[in-house]
């Protein structure tokens, strides 16, 4: 049966474990400290030299990859997620 969920499909065995997408891991509470006090350290390191903090967006059309490196390349097959609106 389908859940509300677009894509998602409830399962009858046995519930699959969920593991963290390769290369998008939680910043738990007990590590955020640490992080910030890295990115306000670069931020002052480079910020003493000129430069200003760019933010670009988090994620970005599947077709703008397409369109700009091919269709067919183990990006935009392997090593992308593209979720459908």
């Amino acid at each position: 049966a389908n859940t509300p969920f677009v894509g998602l499909q409830r399962t009858t065995s046995v519930t699959k474990q969920i593991q963290a997408i390769r290369g998008m891991n939680d910043c738990l509470p007990a590590e955020s400290g640490i992080w910030q006090w890295v990115e306000n350290t670069i931020r002052q390191v480079v910020a003493s030299y000129g430069y200003e903090e760019l933010r670009t967006p988090i994620v970005e059309s599947t077709d703008l990859f397409k369109r700009s490196i091919g269709e067919v390349t183990d990006i935009v097959e392997k090593e992308m997620y593209t979720f459908a609106d």
